[in-house]
């Protein structure tokens, strides 16, 4: 395998600096996730996506996050401190977007996605907090909210292009191992794409939180209003936890 500093050169015609090598290892994980999770990196589907990125990367395809930001949810957010976990479903494929938490940006993205600043305006109605500009949750990370998406990589401007190869085997088997070996965590699954995760966590010692998903194409339909940020705070309390500082 090739050593983690290889550069790989981004698309033809773009001007995105050269890519690190993708590497998947548990080494890249803190102790208590690698504890929970070392046997999946030597599965077979795991080779086999490994084999796909390093073959995206030789072919000269961008792919985000940057290689050392995939696990990015992981590392900020301790496995004995979960809380709370907000399940997204691709990173995003703008450049400079991605860098490993789900419905996060870098500070240094002006432009907040659409799905980012319905969450805030519904903060503000269910919390009463300023609409944030910036779009950095590595804050609400390091409180215990896991902010995992399903697929942990994507191509650069091509939504969806790494579903199928594996990451979902993985990001599922996080899931389920959450649900069975901690207690009163609330799992967040906006949209029909991250309630069908709902069949892997047990219900009855967990908090389940469907609701609509706060894309522009649907939030309206019932993600404004549903106050669920109260709503885990009220839960977390109820179980003995702190609850979530949702300030940016």
């Amino acid at each position: 395998m090739k050593e983690q500093f290889n550069m790989f050169a981004g698309e033809q015609g773009d001007e995105e600096p050269a890519q690190a090598a993708i590497e998947l290892s548990a080494s890249k994980l803190p102790k208590d996730w690698q504890a929970l999770l070392e046997a999946e990196f030597d599965q077979p589907y795991m080779k086999s996506l490994q084999a796909f990125l390093t073959a995206e990367q030789e072919q000269g395809k961008t792919i985000y996050p940057p290689a050392d930001q995939i696990f990015t949810a992981f590392n900020l957010t301790p496995l004995s401190g979960v809380k709370v976990v907000i399940l997204g479903q691709d990173p995003y494929h703008g450049s400079g977007q991605a860098h490993g938490l789900s419905f996060s940006v870098p500070n240094s993205v002006t432009k907040l996605p659409p799905s980012l600043k319905n969450i805030y305006k519904e903060l503000n109605t269910d919390l009463g907090l300023p609409i944030a500009t910036k779009g950095d949750l590595s804050y609400w990370a390091e409180q215990g909210v896991l902010l995992l998406n399903a697929m942990l990589t994507v191509e650069a401007k091509n939504a969806g292009s790494h579903q199928k190869n594996g990451w979902e085997v993985f990001t599922d088997q996080v899931i389920q191992l959450l649900s069975q070996r901690c207690e009163g965590v609330v799992f967040v699954l906006w949209g029909s794409y991250a309630q069908k995760k709902a069949a892997l966590i047990d219900d009855s010692k967990h908090l389940v939180l469907k609701g609509i998903h706060p894309s522009p194409l649907s939030a309206y339909r019932g993600f404004f209003g549903s106050k669920p940020f109260s709503f885990i705070n009220q839960y977390l309390g109820e179980v003995k936890k702190t609850g979530i500082d949702w300030s940016i």
